[in-house]
């Protein structure tokens, strides 16, 4: 057929980039002695950018799992399939360290150059990234159970993925899950009616529903089970559950059904029943919970990371429509408003990413260190909180910025909206995260006392940020319906914490728009709303991909 009209105005696709050539990761990087990493990271970036992996990442979303419980003689099976996309997306990560690698360097930015590399590749597919995240969380609890460790830590820190069930200890590669949540309890845990019966050889029986099961083909889970011997520690304790036992047996593990979910399309989500499934203890009696918190921290260092990287990459993709789309006679980068919603959304996401790498930093750090450990407990809490809550009103004005283009699959920027409310709800709500911040302070409160600490330490460069320190330690002065106001007081801290961490480390322009937005009550709450005098042209600048 022949062309009846000559396409203008439409802008280059988003690719042949490199992700990872955003100022604040390889400048943080650099910072603080990690740049060494930068050629590593570059290439994930550029594999990140590119149009074939871009491709390999749109497979695996418009391929989601599928479940088959039995064969098809009618042998329980029990297997999640996928398409071979989500393989690809998964053999790279592990292969450049994202999952459980960390834990096995002897580097002192170890966890630091892995959140940099996850924060970049979450750019290709979102999905994936789940399971990742918790084969890379698991260590710290599993080594609660030395033995377990001692067995199955090389396998989870390999850089092989062998996606293949078969014995873990056979395998050459390791991926972990966590099976936690229940239907009657949700974030509740202690409202868990799944058993474990203990047995003579030391391993339990466990028999229960789970409601929310990721990546259910994992290796291994972590599972929640009441423990009744009769004993004072009687309660939630945590268990080691493989998918095959050290036998070559399929444990007794039976998937009910996938999650039919908003986003997060590639990745496995399932209800999972346990029928006497043989599991191992991992930690003390009766505490479970304190036990799987350590993995749950690590998840949510991710959740914080990926909802910054949501920001950034809609920023991007806003940035990159601006430069080649014109209306009402001119570039949309060059007219005024425009310039003042892409640099409200470059702010944020420069504060998040920042917040979110100065937390893995503060994680290598904590390793050796109490002050950073109480440190990170707190801080982890607050920007949880704050960072992921923000991700879903940032990816619905990016993706406006492309107007009814952005509503459109085409573009990418459904899913990335789609995807932003995840990590909000992911490893416990905005509540739940809020009222974390508040019951760290009450078990320990020298951490508020850290805490402060790091805010003062920006304090004297600008008195709009020296006023909301003085209003926000005043406020703890006042205990009444703390609990009320959790939500205002955690979302005042996290601003603070971005602020005092852009006011030392961050670009002037990036630290004065925060500042002066976000802390003087000038910003009208919806992005595009800054005052006058903003260095628009350089935040624009640090937005743009360069292709």
């Amino acid at each position: 057929m022949k062309a009846n009209h000559i396409v203008t105005n439409q802008v280059p696709p988003l690719e042949g980039y490199d992700v990872a050539n955003y100022p604040v990761l390889t400048e943080y990087l650099d910072r603080v002695g990690a740049g060494e990493s930068l050629p590593d990271l570059h290439e994930l970036g550029q594999m990140a950018g590119s149009a074939e992996w871009i491709t390999v990442g749109d497979l695996a979303e418009e391929h989601p799992p599928v479940l088959e419980t039995h064969d098809r003689y009618g042998n329980r099976i029990d297997l999640v399939r996928y398409d071979p996309s989500y393989h690809r997306l998964m053999d790279n990560a592990v292969s450049h360290g994202l999952a459980g690698r960390p834990w096995a360097l002897d580097d002192p930015h170890a966890h630091l150059v892995r959140s940099a590399k996850f924060s970049v590749w979450t750019a290709v597919d979102a999905g994936h990234g789940c399971p990742i995240s918790m084969t890379y969380a698991v260590i710290p609890a599993l080594r609660h159970n030395p033995d377990l460790a001692a067995r199955y830590e090389a396998g989870l820190t390999s850089l092989e993925y062998q996606p293949e069930l078969t014995v873990p200890t056979a395998k050459r590669g390791l991926i972990a899950g966590m099976s936690m949540t229940e239907k009657q309890g949700g974030s509740d845990v202690r409202a868990n009616t799944t058993t474990a019966v203990a047995q003579a050889d030391g391993s339990y029986l466990i028999t229960g529903h789970k409601w929310f099961t990721s990546a259910p083909n994992s290796d291994l889970l972590l599972v929640l089970a009441q423990t009744s011997d009769g004993g004072s520690a009687d309660g939630v304790s945590c268990f080691f559950v493989p998918r095959i036992l050290p036998d070559g047996s399929r444990n007794n593990i039976f998937l009910q059904r996938l999650k039919d979910k908003l986003g997060n399309h590639s990745n496995a989500s399932s209800e999972v029943e346990y029928h006497d499934a043989v599991g191992w203890m991992v930690g003390e009696p009766g505490r479970g919970v304190r036990t799987i918190i350590e993995m749950v921290n690590m998840t949510r260092l991710d959740c914080a990371t990926a909802s910054a990287a949501v920001m950034r990459n809609g920023t991007t993709a806003a940035a990159h429509h601006a430069a080649y789309r014109s209306a009402f006679g001119a570039k949309l980068v060059d007219q005024p408003l425009m310039r003042n919603v892409l640099a409200d959304l470059h702010v944020e996401a420069e504060a998040a990413t920042l917040t979110a790498l100065w937390l893995a930093d503060l994680t290598d750090r904590a390793l050796a260190d109490e002050r950073s450990a109480q440190l990170r407990r707190i801080s982890l809490a607050v920007s949880k909180y704050f960072i992921c809550k923000r991700a879903p009103m940032h990816a619905a004005e990016a993706l406006e910025c492309l107007g009814g283009n952005g509503y459109v699959e085409d573009s990418r920027m459904p899913r990335l909206f789609r995807e932003s409310p995840l990590m909000s709800i992911w490893e416990g709500s905005g509540n739940v995260a809020a009222l974390d911040t508040l019951r760290a302070i009450g078990r320990e409160p020298q951490t508020l006392a850290v805490f402060f600490d790091e805010l003062d330490a920006a304090t004297g460069s600008d008195q709009a940020y020296d006023d909301a320190v003085a209003a926000v330690k005043n406020a703890f002065t006042d205990t009444d319906a703390l609990e009320y106001r959790a939500r205002h007081l955690v979302g005042q801290m996290a601003t603070l914490l971005s602020a005092s961490l852009l006011i030392r480390y961050g670009h002037p322009a990036v630290s004065d728009a925060y500042v002066h937005s976000r802390l003087d009550g000038s910003w009208g709450s919806v992005y595009g709303t800054l005052g006058a005098g903003v260095d628009t042209a350089t935040l624009i600048a640090r937005a743009t991909p360069k292709l």
